[in-house]
């Protein structure tokens, strides 16, 4: 832990974002310092990236114009989570300070405020409200239902689920990849000598679910810009709710 008992403490998950986040800029640098007309190496790399979360995320959910109005605030929530999950998987790191709830709720935060600024801009507050939590063409008496779990839908749980669902499933990576190597050094150094014939098989389970992880590394980053992306055209739209 560095500047302990300082206002500017910062313990090991702080400085593996910290290393994360350098690592984003610096490949994101050295990939467009000198952009050729014809791409390769690091630039290819980075072009595809941007092409994929340009055309399956926001080209595919929001349209191509306003697609491209915010494709640099989805694709910074995709590549940030991408670049901080993947640390879990990255030896001597080996956890994704995704697994703790600042950062998720930190992205969370900035796609609620994001959502909500396009519908309360397009539509102004008080008819944005009305829009997103009162259904339409149902029973007036029902409206006491189903106001407040729209309400609780969109206001509440779309940030809570991002932020969870983020979180606990870093967390639960981390948590069996723990289990599945420690249970390796286990049976190979401190286990009897009958159970080390264990050792071959949690080994790997643990290379499997390593590649598993890394999966999932890639798809929690996908989910989080894509919601972000399908919340902001809701609340483009939410005339039509």
């Amino acid at each position: 832990m560095l500047f302990e008992g300082t206002p500017f403490e910062l313990d090991r998950l702080v400085l593996i974002r910290i290393v994360m986040t350098a690592v984003l800029i610096g490949l994101m640098f050295l990939a467009f310092r000198s952009p050729r007309l014809v791409p390769r190496g690091l630039q290819n790399v980075a072009e595809i990236g941007l092409l994929f979360v340009k055309e399956q995320i926001c080209d595919e959910v929001l349209g191509k114009e306003t697609g491209r109005r915010f494709f640099p605030l989805i694709a910074t929530i995709f590549f940030t989570v991408l670049f901080l999950n993947v640390s879990g998987v990255i030896p001597f790191l080996n956890i994704s300070s995704n697994g703790r709830v600042a950062m998720p709720l930190v992205l969370a935060v900035i796609a609620y405020i994001a959502f909500n600024y396009v519908g309360v801009k397009k539509y102004g507050f008080l008819t944005y409200m009305r829009s997103s939590i009162v259904v339409p063409n149902v029973p007036p008496a029902l409206h006491v239902l189903l106001i407040p779990i729209e309400f609780i839908s969109t206001f509440v749980l779309r940030p809570f689920t991002l932020t969870v669902r983020l979180m606990a499933n870093m967390l639960a990576g981390h948590i069996m990849l723990v289990l599945f190597f420690s249970a390796t050094q286990f049976f190979l150094f401190d286990a009897a000598a009958w159970m080390k014939v264990f050792s071959p098989f949690s080994l790997l389970a643990g290379f499997g679910f390593t590649l598993f992880e890394l999966l999932v590394v890639f798809l929690q980053a996908y989910v989080f810009a894509l919601l972000t992306a399908v919340y902001i055209g809701l609340a483009q739209h939410a005339d039509s709710h």
